[in-house]
Formats: structure tokens, sequence, C-alpha cells
């Protein structure tokens, strides 16, 4: 008797185990942070990591999401690519997490990708990319070329007269697409062959001293000269002290940026640089009711009056925004019915206006050229009218003008050629 007592207790806790359990489970939403804290990239990533942490924390104030809190789940792929994609099957298969908020370089976009895509998670890219991509799982709340690459080589252009060009990046994907398109940009606007310079280094590059040479060299031809930079990460502290060490200003052979920002800009001697260039969609100094509210915010959560803001963090905070804003459309966080509820979603961006969701998973933003002032902040010189939409396929390259991304019905398909009629990748 008394082992058929034992026995029936032991089922009865058993099953009740197992029907609890998945509600426990069930008792917060997991939002994953796949973000570098260590390595070359963790001086641009940690801020992103800090930043959905206050985003978090602001939105369990205000009760959570679906009447539940959100629990961030913390990685740190330390700036390993393949890592990137470990800690994102860790963190949809062993960690559930319900969405993904991270990565910084394309090689580690294109490394989770996959993963992504497997296990049909969802990831939300915050920084500015070489375009020629849109996933069903992915959104790009970061620049594509259209909204950062192409604009400053027009300002450079028109505006400063620029006639020779020196596309000088880090060694991985973003750098070389982009400079493929702005490659063949160019040449459309009748630049020669020989007054365009490329040149990639890798990651982490330190000793800057030949190719700063070079590039002091190729602009001392007679023609305006410019630098296009899509340097990445703690290799741009060198590269601009040498440029320093070199004597070259912003007068002679101005430095446009596209991975420089209030960040990477807070731990140098920024008097040098002191006029040299950055092209984003945001800059801390701007001065709107929205931005103003954001950086008290932040100051106050990191307990720092120190720490910047920047592109890649309103990028990260409109991401979130509306990944919220979709949840609750959609009344789930489950990932095909998010994805299509967060198409059209508008929410209030950090320069006055407006940031909306496109049918290819890209965002409308407006476009800044900002120079680099003494205090490590950048004065914005030059400003689109309004927002750009993100066009996630180059109209210079010749594989890529006649496709389009559009995942609403009928196409539902990132890759669509609108010739042949046909999708050569991912859909529904």
């Amino acid at each position: 008797m008394k082992r058929k007592i034992l026995f029936a207790s032991y089922f009865v806790v058993s099953l009740y185990l197992l029907i609890i359990q998945p509600v426990m489970a069930a008792d917060t939403i997991k939002v994953g942070v796949l973000h570098s804290l260590s390595g070359t990239m963790a001086i641009s990533e940690t801020t992103l990591k800090d930043t959905l942490l206050m985003m978090v924390d602001e939105q369990n104030k205000k009760g959570g999401l679906l009447g539940k809190k959100l629990e961030a789940v913390v990685v740190d792929p330390a700036s390993n690519w393949p890592l990137f994609a470990e800690k994102a099957r860790e963190l949809l298969t062993k960690e559930k997490v319900d969405v993904i908020f991270g990565c910084w370089t394309s090689v580690s976009r294109k490394s989770v990708l996959p993963v992504i895509e497997e296990l049909n998670g969802l990831l939300f890219y915050p920084v500015q990319y070489e375009g020629e991509e849109s996933s069903k799982n992915v959104f790009y709340t970061g620049a594509a070329p259209n909204q950062q690459a192409i604009p400053a080589v027009d300002y450079l252009m028109k505006d400063i007269g620029v006639k020779r060009w020196v596309l000088a990046g880090t060694d991985y994907v973003y750098p070389r697409t982009t400079n493929k398109i702005l490659e063949a940009y160019l040449k459309a606007k009748g630049v020669a062959e020989s007054d365009i310079m490329i040149n990639y280094t890798p990651f982490g590059h330190s000793d800057w001293q030949s190719i700063v040479s070079d590039i002091k060299k190729f602009g001392s031809a007679g023609k305006k000269t410019a630098v296009v930079s899509t340097i990445n990460g703690d290799a741009n502290v060198p590269f601009y002290k040498e440029l320093g060490n070199q004597g070259i200003s912003a007068e002679n052979i101005p430095v446009v940026a596209f991975s420089v920002g209030e960040e990477e800009l807070s731990g140098i001697d920024t008097k040098p640089l002191v006029g040299h260039l950055a092209a984003w969609n945001y800059f801390q100094s701007i001065d709107a009711k929205e931005n103003a509210e954001f950086i008290k915010a932040w100051k106050k959560f990191i307990k720092s009056d120190k720490r910047v803001t920047n592109d890649p963090m309103e990028a990260t905070y409109i991401g979130f925004k509306m990944w919220v804003k979709a949840v609750e459309k959609a009344k789930s966080t489950d990932v095909n019915k998010v994805e299509q509820a967060m198409i059209g979603i508008e929410v209030a961006n950090l320069t006055g206006g407006k940031a909306k969701m496109l049918a290819n998973h890209h965002l409308t933003k407006p476009v800044l050229i900002g120079e680099i002032q003494e205090n490590g902040q950048f004065a914005t010189v030059w400003q689109t009218e309004g927002t750009v939409p993100g066009d996630a396929w180059s109209d210079f390259l010749p594989g890529s003008k006649d496709t389009i991304a559009d995942w609403t019905a009928p196409v539902k398909c990132g890759n669509y050629n609108t010739v042949t009629k046909k999708c050569s990748g991912q859909n529904y």
C-alpha cells in the first residue's frame, strides 16, 4: 500500500512538473543580445549591448510586453565570426529566445544568417551595410549604401570638388562590396580608373605608416583627393593617429568615414581629426526633443555623463521600438506573425522625424554628413530634406539593378528579378 501511495504521489508530482515547466518557461519573453564584448569589435559593440539592456529595462517598467516581463539573454561572440553562428544557435535552441538583436560586421551577420533562416529566428541588424541581401528573418535597421555611401560620395564630389578617390577598408564583405558599388558609381560619373585607389587591411591593423604615405602621395597629383573609409573597429585609432603624424588634415585630404562615430572618437585625441567627416543617419549633436530625452535616459541608465550616443544605438532603439509594436499588433512573438506585422510600422526616430519599415525589411532614414569637432562630437554640414527609403539592391551593379526585395504578397521574396519575374533565393 505504501509503495502504491508513493508511486501515485511520484506520478502526480511528475505530471505537475510536466505541466508547469512549459508555463514557467513562458513567464518571460526572451531577448537575445548577440554583440562582441571582447576582441577587435568590442570598441563598437559593447555600447549596443548596454543600449539593449536599457531598452529592456524601460519596457519592463512600462509593464513588459503581452503581460510578461522581458528577459535579456547576453552572449559574447568575441569578434569571432564562426562563433557568432554558434552563439546564435545557442540563443535559439537552448535559450529559446523570441528575438535576437545583434551583429556589427557583415561577416558576422553572414555567419549568423543561415542559422537564423534554418531555425526561423528573427534578427535585428543595426549597422550600415553593403546591401545585396534581404532575408525574411532579418530586419536591417542600419543604412543601405543609398542611405550613406552614395550620398557621401555625392557630397564630396559636388560640395568639396573631389576628383581623386581613395577607397580604404577593412578586408571583409562590407568594405569590398560597398567599394565595388562605389567604384561602379564613380566610373559612371566619369571618374577615370587611374583616379581611384583601393586598399584593404585586416581587422585590428595597426601599422599604417606606409599606407598613409601612399595616400599622401596619391593626393599630391594636383587634383582634390578624399578618402572614403570603410575601416572598422579599433584599427581606426592608429589610422587617424597616423594621418595626424604625417600632416594629413581635412583641408588637404578629407576623410569621410562610414564606421566612425562618437563612441570610436571618445577614446582618442580628436584635435588632429577636426574637419574630417562621417556619414551617418544620426548624430548625438542633433537638436530634437526625442534625442534629448534619449540622451538623458542613456546617461541615467549607464550612470555616466561621459558616455556618448551614436548611430547604431539609434538603429537599435528604432528596431526595438518597432519589434515591440509588431508583437503588440500580432498579439504574439511568433516569428512569422511578427515579420508580417513589422512591415509598415512607424516609430519616431531621434532626429525629429519618423522611421518606417518597408516591404524590403529596410527603413526610411535621413542622411547626414558631419564634421568631427574637437570635443569628439559632429557638426552637421549637410543633410537630406526628408528621409531616404533603404534599397536592398544596388542600381549600379549589373546583377542587382533589376532585383528588388518585397516581403508582401504576391511577391514575398528577398531577391525578385523584375525582368524574369522569378525569385532566385529565399521566399515564403
